[in-house]
C-alpha cells in the first residue's frame, strides 16, 4: 500500500508538469501566433530579411564637360575581381561555383593579374582557413578592363566572380589638372576588413569643390528568393531608381587650353623652367578659357606629383613690373599724368629713405614720363606715386582694383596677395610690383578694367549646372561686374600707351610679344625672387620671374593673357632673354587663340584688298560648280572625298566672309586625308569640327607636318597630330631689352 501511494504521487507530479510544460508551449505558440514577434523580432520581417535579395543602383557621377560639350572628366566602368572560397555554396559537385583547387586557379589567374602565384594562392588559402566566405587581391585585382575581365572569364576559374564599378576618367590626361582636380575611388569596410562600398570622393579642383553637386544618389531593388537564390514568381520587386550627379559645364575652351598646354609643354622642354603660370580670359565676361601651371600631373595616374598647388590663384609672388599697368591707370585718372613731361631717369632719392630707388639701366638720361613706361622705369613709376598723385591716392586705387583680396572665383584654396604699404620705401616699390605680393588670377581680374571699359569683372570657370537626366539648367554663372576702379576714358588712354611698349622701338617687348593680325597692348615683367637666407633677392640672370600681361586686339581687347616662367634655363652665350619662353607662350596662345574666335585682325596691312563674300547655297551642289564660283570669288577652296556633290561645308549659305578665307567642302564619297602643309591653325581647327577629328597641336604658325598621311581613309574621333611653325624672316631680328625690376 505505501508504495502504491508513492507511485500515484509521483504520476500526479509527473501529471502536473506535463500540464504546465504544454500549458506554457501552448500558450508561447498563442502568443506568438497572435503578436507574430519572437524576442521583439518581427517573425514576418524576418523571414522576408531571409528570403528577400536587395542590391544597389548605382549612381553615375556627373560629367565635367568644356563649354562646347567636350567631356573633361566623365565615369568609366571597370571590374574588380573576388573568388568565393566557401564550398557550401557549391550544390552540385560536377559543377563547383567556388575555388576548387587553389593552385590550379592561381597558377591561371597570377600572370593576368601581374601577380605572384604564390602571394595568389596564400590569399585564396588563406581565406579558406579563416572560414571567409570570398577574398579579393588587393589593388592589382581591381580597376580591371573589360578586355581583362574578358580573359579571365575566357578561362572558366570555379569561384572567380567579378564586380562593375566606375572610375573617374580624364580623357585628356595632363590638361587643365588643377582646375578640374581629380577624384578617387574610396573604399567602405566593415569590422572584418570587407569591402561593402565603394564611393568616388572628389579630392581637389572643380571634383572638390562641386562635389555634393557631382556625386549622385544611390538606389535599390530588392525581391523575394527562395533557398537556392532563385527569383520567385511573386517576388514582391521594390526598385529605388538612382538619382545620377548633376553635370557640370567649365568656361574652358578645349581647343584654347590645348594651344596653352602645347605651348608649355615646349616650354618645359626647351627651359626646364622651375613654373610656369598661365591663364586666359575674356575681359569682357570674366569667362576662364584656359588656365594652366606646370609643373603639371595627369590625374588618370596620380603618382608622385611635384605641384598640388593651382598657382595661377594659390600662389601669390611679387609681381614686378606688370604692376605699373595699375600706377599708369590711376595717374591717369587723377589726371596727374602727362606723357611728354620729362623726369629724370636712373635713380630717385626722398629723404624718407636711405638709398635710392633705381632703374634697371644705369640711366638713360631725360625722358618722357610715356618712355618711362615703354622702358619699364622704376624712377618714372616713384615719381608718379610720390610726387604725382600721393601714396594715400595710390593705395584707394591698389584696393579700387582689389589687390587688397581674393577674386572669389569658383575654385578651392584660392589666396590672396597682400598690400605691402607700411614705410615709405615699400610705397614706392609698391609702384612698380615689389614687397607687394598679388596672384596672376588678381592681376587678369584688375586687367579686365583696363581692356573693359573701366569696368572690372570677377573671373569664374564655372557656367552652368545641370540635371543630367532632364537637361534642365540648375544653376547658371554670369558675369557680374565687381568694381570700376576708372573710367572708359582712362582705360582706352592706358591701353594706347601700353600698345607703344610693344611697338616702340624703346619698348621692352619691342620685336618680342608682337602679332602677325593683331595689335597688342602689354606690360613686361620681371620680378625678384626673395631669398630666405640672405634676407634679400636671388641673384644671376637666370633667377627671376620673367612675365608679360597682354591684351588683344588693342582697340577692342577680346582676350587677356598673362604668362610667367621661373627661372628658366637660357642661352645666355647667345644672349637670349627672360622673355623668349614667355612670349613663346603668349604669341602662341593669342594669336591662334584669336583666329580659333573668328576675331577679325585688326592691322592694316592685312586687311588691305581683301573684301567679305556672302556664301550661296552649297549643300547638294556639284562639287566642280561650287569650286568654280568660290573660287572666282577669291576663295581657297579644298575638297575632300571623291564624291560628285557637296554634302557639308565649313561654312553655310548666307555666312560673310573674307574672299581669301579657306573654305572645305565634304562630298558624299569616302572621307580621305587633306594636304594640310602650309594651312593655318585657324584652317585646321575647322577641319577638326567638319570631320569630328581629335587635333593635337604642336608649336605655332603654320602646319608642316602631319601624322596622317596625304588620302589616307579617316574616321570620326580620329586623332591627328599637326607640327607647325613660323614663316622663316631673313630680313628681321628678334631683338628684346631684358628688363630688370631692382629696388634698395
Amino acid at each position: 500500500m505505501k508504495k502504491n501511494k508513492t507511485t500515484h504521487v509521483m504520476s500526479a507530479v509527473i501529471m502536473l508538469l506535463f500540464v504546465v510544460m504544454f500549458l506554457t508551449v501552448s500558450g508561447r505558440f498563442l502568443y506568438i501566433q497572435g503578436t507574430g514577434e519572437v524576442a521583439g523580432v518581427s517573425l514576418q520581417e524576418w523571414a522576408d530579411s531571409r528570403r528577400t535579395n536587395t542590391h544597389e543602383i548605382k549612381a553615375e557621377r556627373g560629367t565635367i564637360y568644356d563649354r562646347n560639350k567636350m567631356p573633361l572628366a566623365q565615369d568609366r566602368s571597370v571590374y574588380r575581381v573576388y573568388a568565393i572560397v566557401d564550398d557550401s555554396f557549391s550544390t552540385d559537385p560536377d559543377n563547383p561555383k567556388h575555388v576548387d583547387n587553389p593552385q590550379n586557379t592561381a597558377e591561371k589567374l597570377a600572370p593576368l593579374l601581374d601577380m605572384d602565384g604564390n602571394e595568389l594562392q596564400s590569399t585564396i588559402e588563406n581565406g579558406i582557413e579563416n572560414d571567409r566566405f570570398q577574398v579579393e587581391f588587393g589593388s592589382k585585382g581591381k580597376e580591371l578592363s573589360q578586355e581583362q575581365k574578358e580573359e579571365i572569364e575566357a578561362l572558366k576559374l570555379p569561384g572567380i566572380n567579378f564586380v562593375k564599378e566606375s572610375i573617374r576618367f580624364y580623357p585628356n590626361g595632363v590638361f587643365a589638372s588643377h582646375i578640374i582636380g581629380f577624384a578617387q575611388n574610396k573604399d567602405i569596410t566593415n569590422d572584418d576588413g570587407e569591402i561593402i562600398e565603394t564611393i568616388v570622393e572628389g579630392k581637389t579642383g572643380i571634383e572638390q569643390q562641386f562635389d555634393e553637386k557631382l556625386v549622385g544618389t544611390n538606389g535599390s531593388i530588392s525581391y523575394k528568393r527562395d533557398k537556392f537564390n532563385v527569383k520567385l514568381l511573386d517576388s514582391d520587386e521594390i526598385v529605388q531608381q538612382a538619382e545620377n550627379g548633376k553635370d557640370i559645364y567649365l568656361t574652358i575652351d578645349q581647343k584654347i587650353q590645348t594651344l596653352l598646354e602645347d605651348s608649355m609643354n615646349q616650354v618645359v622642354e626647351q627651359y626646364d623652367p622651375e613654373r610656369i603660370t598661365a591663364v586666359v580670359m575674356d575681359p569682357k565676361t570674366g569667362e576662364v578659357l584656359a588656365m594652366s601651371n606646370r609643373p603639371s600631373y595627369n590625374p588618370n595616374d596620380i603618382g608622385k606629383v611635384e605641384n598640388w598647388y593651382n598657382d595661377v590663384i594659390s600662389t601669390p609672388f611679387e609681381p614686378g613690373s606688370t604692376m605699373k599697368i595699375f600706377t599708369l591707370a590711376a595717374a591717369i585718372e587723377e589726371g596727374v599724368y602727362n606723357p611728354n613731361e620729362q623726369f629724370k631717369s636712373g635713380t630717385y632719392k626722398i629723404d624718407e629713405i636711405t638709398r635710392p630707388i633705381k632703374d634697371w639701366k644705369k640711366t638713360w638720361g631725360n625722358i618722357s614720363y610715356e618712355e618711362g613706361i615703354q622702358r619699364s622705369s622704376n624712377v618714372g613709376a616713384s615719381k608718379l606715386v610720390w610726387e604725382k598723385m600721393g601714396t594715400d591716392t595710390f593705395l584707394e586705387y591698389l584696393n579700387a582694383f582689389d589687390f587688397d583680396q581674393k577674386t572669389e572665383i569658383d575654385l578651392p584654396s584660392e589666396q590672396a596677395g597682400k598690400i605691402l604699404y607700411n614705410w615709405p620705401i615699400e610705397k614706392l616699390t609698391a609702384s612698380y610690383g615689389q614687397g607687394t605680393t598679388t596672384t596672376p588670377m588678381q592681376l587678369v581680374k584688375a586687367a579686365s578694367a583696363v581692356a573693359n571699359n573701366g569696368n572690372m569683372v570677377k573671373p569664374y570657370v564655372v557656367s552652368k549646372v545641370i540635371d543630367s537626366e532632364t537637361g534642365d539648367i540648375l544653376e547658371e554663372h554670369k558675369t557680374e561686374v565687381v568694381g570700376n576702379p576708372i573710367s572708359a576714358e582712362t582705360s582706352k588712354q592706358v591701353l594706347d600707351t601700353l600698345e607703344t611698349v610693344i611697338s616702340s622701338e624703346e619698348g621692352t617687348g619691342h620685336n618680342v610679344y608682337n602679332l602677325n593680325d593683331y595689335s597688342v597692348a602689354g606690360k613686361t615683367g620681371t620680378a625678384q625672387i626673395p631669398d630666405p637666407e640672405s634676407g634679400g633677392y636671388l641673384t644671376g640672370e637666370e633667377n627671376y620671374i620673367f612675365s608679360f600681361l597682354g591684351m588683344a586686339p588693342k582697340d577692342d581687347p577680346e582676350l587677356i593673357i598673362y604668362v610667367s616662367v621661373k627661372q628658366p634655363n637660357l642661352d645666355l652665350e647667345n644672349y637670349e632673354s627672360g622673355s623668349a619662353p614667355v612670349s613663346f607662350i603668349f604669341k602662341n596662345v593669342m594669336e591662334n587663340g584669336l583666329h580659333y574666335l573668328n576675331i577679325e585682325p585688326d592691322k592694316e596691312e592685312q586687311q588691305e584688298k581683301i573684301e567679305t563674300i556672302s556664301i550661296p547655297e552649297i549643300v547638294g551642289q556639284s562639287v566642280d560648280t561650287v569650286k568654280q564660283d568660290l573660287e572666282s570669288l577669291g576663295s581657297k577652296v579644298t575638297i575632300i572625298g571623291k564624291g560628285k556633290t557637296v554634302t557639308n561645308s565649313s561654312v553655310s549659305e548666307g555666312d560673310e566672309v573674307l574672299s581669301n578665307e579657306r573654305i572645305l567642302l565634304l562630298t558624299d564619297s569616302s572621307i580621305t586625308m587633306p594636304d594640310i602643309s602650309g594651312w593655318s591653325l585657324r584652317d585646321v581647327l575647322r577641319l577638326s569640327d567638319l570631320l569630328s577629328l581629335e587635333v593635337e597641336v604642336v608649336g605655332s604658325g603654320y602646319a608642316v607636318n602631319q601624322s596622317v598621311s596625304v588620302g589616307e581613309e579617316i574616321g570620326q574621333e580620329q586623332s591627328v597630330k599637326v607640327e607647325f611653325s613660323a614663316p622663316k624672316q631673313d630680313d628681321e631680328t628678334s631683338e628684346s631689352t631684358q628688363e630688370q625690376s631692382v629696388s634698395e
